[in-house]
């Protein structure tokens, strides 16, 4: 092999949904990188549930998408369905989520990966980090694999999900391998010991795949997916489903007595597994065991593909014995003859301390070292896929000596997750969440493109038909906000409100009157008035959620401002707090630990008081 086979401007390993994120930022950008992966087969894999997208997870992809992401385009081109959850709530917790084909998501994005000039994917384990000491900083200059061959690059970003030294548990039974029968990565964990990064042990699990003619279907309701939505992406110009429906079906007593039977034979309660497992995504048997009281748990049967008999039971993870599984199964209505075609899991992984980590997710002690997804102590694709974003665009803003992309909390939900992160760390798998933004009806998952597309193309990842297609959006909605005062016409008005069954306003209504009013949907109004034909269903959603919920935006933006002042004074990374008069000896120590770069980042850190914010500041302004 010819040197240049092994020298890179960017080392990824992993290609699950950060590493593929990473990988394409950097080539986007005009840099070349190897992506490493143990396997091949596993690029882009679904390992758990068949679906992108959901509560707060919508708003990631959607955001994902206006920065110059893949992952908004890859599930629309692989749905099989799509509904919008919350739809009866307000626009800031509407979320679209997408039922996906797995096997088609993997193929698509393993020909993204491998047809780009600028990519090198390898099959190959990580073994170690090759660092150097230079001008007193540790820096990564590369990585040596399992089988010896050594990788250079000034830039390593380490996306190994679930991977790194991994156990499979079902029953009292531990394997050492990775999710879905992929090998796990069992050597890189040692070094990154040897290199002082703190490790810690987390937990998930899935649940069992089963064989859709061993189920009577006539027993579950069905769930079926919703037209006329928009998709995740900007550039996607019609959604097509594929028509796959889901099936929604409940636990009963008998599930539960025979789980609280064998709860000694779970893993999580017989001490097998010492990882903190998600709290938002719990077993079976936590369920039980969390809430005695509920004589039932919902649960959905998913199909993972077009071309397989395989489908997925959404809300019954476990890890007892394969045994106990098909008994625990067989007691559901609708499912006496079940096959189960894959046991459920549960699985045990190392991941980092996401404090160690800057608001770019570069490693504070080693220069050049960055981390994105499950390995920073998150679950799910979305979050593992916007940090990857967020890791390859900074990697790539370093190389090319640019600022560096920091999101914030008032404009991202993906500037709130790594917030979350870095300031305050997690102790379980950390999941996204609406009620984790304090600015949520600003950071709706229609506007994310008007948040965020100018910045991601200012990086140079957001094209120019992503800008373009924002400023036609602009130009509609502020044509859009001049016809607020339009009169609606007689005829309209009595067909608007013979739909609804109330009688017509006799002094009749303007288009704001009307938007305002929360049982007219864009719907209504389109059937009867053609007003805002020119609008899509992006810009829609977008111009009504503005003018209904107008006075709640303007006083978030008012608190946005007012906190903003405070916010953004910004603190050097290298600054002696130990020395800071006025400190309390606990402040002083959380603030050497996490080094935040601004008051309001400071603010948010635990054991840190509003009386040594204040020190802080009056610190900062006599600087």
């Amino acid at each position: 092999m010819e040197q240049r086979d092994f020298y890179f401007d960017g080392i990824v390993i992993g290609a699950g949904h950060a590493g593929i994120e990473a990988a394409l930022a950097l080539s986007r950008t005009g840099l070349n990188a190897l992506v490493l992966s143990v396997s091949l087969d596993n690029i882009g894999w679904l390992a758990c549930n068949p679906s992108i997208g959901g509560t707060a997870k919508g708003h990631l992809v959607r955001e994902i998408d206006a920065l110059g992401g893949e992952m908004g385009v890859a599930a629309d081109e692989c749905l099989t369905s799509l509904r919008m959850l919350n739809e009866s709530k307000g626009p800031a917790v509407r979320s679209l989520r997408a039922q996906i084909d797995k096997y088609k998501y993997h193929a698509r994005m393993k020909r993204t990966l491998e047809n780009d000039e600028l990519i090198t994917l390898r099959q190959g384990e990580a073994k170690a980090l090759i660092t150097e000491e230079k001008d007193g900083e540790k820096r990564v200059i590369g990585v040596e694999s399992v089988l010896g061959l050594k990788y250079y690059a000034p830039i390593v970003i380490i996306c190994s999900g679930v991977y790194l030294n991994s156990n499979i548990i079902v029953g009292s039974v531990i394997e050492k391998r990775g999710p879905a029968g992929f090998p796990g990565a069992n050597y890189l964990t040692t070094s990154l010991l040897e290199n002082g990064i703190k490790m810690r042990r987390f937990k998930t699990g899935t649940p069992a795949r089963v064989h859709r003619d061993s189920i009577d279907l006539s027993a579950f309701d069905i769930q079926e997916g919703e037209e006329g939505l928009y998709s995740f992406s900007v550039l996607s110009k019609k959604v097509r489903a594929t028509g796959e429906v889901c099936y929604l079906g409940y636990t009963n007593e008998s599930t539960h007595q025979l789980i609280r039977d064998n709860l000694h034979l779970a893993p999580k309660y017989n001490g097998t597994i010492k990882g903190a497992g998600p709290r938002y995504c719990p077993s079976i048997e936590d369920k039980i065991v969390k809430f005695p009281d509920k004589t039932r748990h919902s649960f959905f049967l998913e199909p993972e593909g077009d071309g397989t008999k395989e489908m997925y039971v959404q809300g019954i993870s476990t890890g007892l014995p394969a045994s106990v599984q098909l008994k625990m199964y067989r007691t559901i209505k609708g499912m006496e003859n079940v096959h189960i075609m894959r046991d459920a899991y549960a699985i045990e992984y190392d991941c980092i301390d996401s404090r160690d980590l800057m608001p770019t997710l570069e490693y504070k002690y080693i220069k050049g070292l960055y981390f994105a997804g499950q390995v920073n102590g998150t679950s799910g694709y979305e979050e593992a896929a916007a940090q990857g974003l967020v890791a390859g665009i900074n990697a790539s803003l370093k190389l090319r000596g640019m600022q560096p992309l920091i999101l914030k909390r008032d404009t991202s939900y993906i500037g709130v997750m790594i917030d979350d992160l870095v300031t305050v760390g997690t102790d379980e798998p950390y999941r996204m969440m609406t009620s984790r933004a304090e600015y949520r009806i600003l950071l709706r998952q229609d506007n994310a493109d008007v948040r965020l597309t100018e910045e991601g193309y200012r990086v140079g990842l957001a094209g120019k038909k992503r800008l373009a297609i924002l400023k036609r959006k602009e130009r509609n909605l502020k044509k859009a906000k001049a016809l607020l005062s339009e009169n609606a016409p007689g005829h309209v008005l009595r067909a608007i409100f013979d739909e609804l069954g109330e009688p017509s306003p006799k002094s009749g209504a303007t288009l704001d009157n009307l938007i305002r009013r929360n049982e007219i949907t864009p719907a209504i109004l389109k059937r009867h008035w053609d007003i805002l034909d020119f609008l899509s269903p992006f810009e829609m959603e977008e111009f009504f959620s503005d003018v209904l919920y107008s006075g709640y935006i303007d006083r978030q933006e008012k608190d946005r401002k007012e906190a903003a002042r405070v916010e953004d004074m910004p603190l050097s990374s290298d600054t002696d707090y130990y020395s800071i008069h006025g400190l309390r000896k606990e402040a002083q120590e959380k603030l050497d630990k996490v080094r935040p770069l601004s008051i309001g980042q400071a603010s948010r850190i635990p054991g840190v008081t509003p009386a040594d914010i204040n020190v802080l500041i009056i610190k900062t302004r006599k600087s």
